[in-house]
């Protein structure tokens, strides 16, 4: 609406260019924008006030000037507030005009170009694959993926990013509490490494590495060794079941 609202006062500007009511190099910058009271009406432009300045009145004057130049059923009416600010009221007939809009254009609706020849990059989660995703997480994806999404609709070109970090201390932690389970020490006893993540889902990881099984994770297929002293293959393994974990939870998110 605040496009359709814009072109109403361009043409205003227009019809009072050609009245010579305005100089014919009038092309003043303005915004057009929600009001906070609605009291004030739906939107409200400040079109007259930037005009003053370039054309030497009054800006109430020049507000009258619009307004007396604007005439579309989907305004009920328009008020002249303050300094010069002009607030819109809108009718039905812009509701139903936009429903319509809505309705004919379905899940293309409100997708335009203002961002084109622009590029984002947003990375959202990026959670290291040490553990299960927790409701943060969730949150994250949500707000990570609506904007990306908003983004998108608005013409930029958008690159989704999950990073995570595959190697370092917390891998090797985990690398150890997975052996641990495998050698059926529990988070309890003496030898269970000191930063060890004690969670039950060890044990999962734990059972289908012993079991010599295969998770395919990140494009690649990693079949488990099921050797209880070869650390390194628990570490792959481990990163690649909770990797596959993570991505199952996020798609069924």
């Amino acid at each position: 609406m605040k496009d359709a609202l814009r072109e109403l006062i361009h043409g205003a500007l227009a019809t009072l260019r050609a009245q010579e009511v305005l100089p014919d190099a009038t092309n003043p910058e303005f915004v057009v924008e929600r009001t906070r009271n609605r009291e004030h009406g739906d939107f409200a432009s400040n079109v007259a006030l930037t005009l003053a300045k370039q054309v030497g009145r009054k800006p109430r004057e020049i507000a009258e000037s619009i307004v007396g130049a604007i005439s579309d059923a989907r305004v009920d009416r328009i008020e002249i507030a303050g300094p010069g600010f002009i607030n819109f009221f809108l009718g039905a007939a812009a509701m139903h005009a936009e429903v319509a809009a809505i309705i004919e254009t379905a899940e293309a609706y409100g997708r335009n170009a203002s961002g084109a020849g622009r590029k984002a990059q947003i990375e959202f989660v990026s959670a290291n694959p040490t553990g299960p995703l927790h409701v943060g997480h969730g949150r994250g994806a949500a707000v990570g993926d609506s904007l990306a999404r908003v983004l998108d609709a608005n013409g930029w070109a958008v690159t989704r990013e999950f990073y995570y970090n595959d190697a370092g201390a917390q891998i090797d932690n985990l690398a150890r509490s997975v052996q641990s389970r495998c050698r059926q020490i529990d988070p309890e006893h003496a030898d269970w490494p000191t930063d060890g993540y004690r969670g039950e889902y060890i044990k999962d990881v734990a059972r289908d590495y012993l079991a010599g099984a295969t998770v395919h994770a990140d494009g690649v297929d990693v079949r488990a060794a099921g050797d209880a002293d070869d650390l390194e293959a628990i570490r792959r393994f481990a990163v690649a079941w909770l990797r596959r974990e993570q991505d199952l939870d996020l798609r069924a998110f």
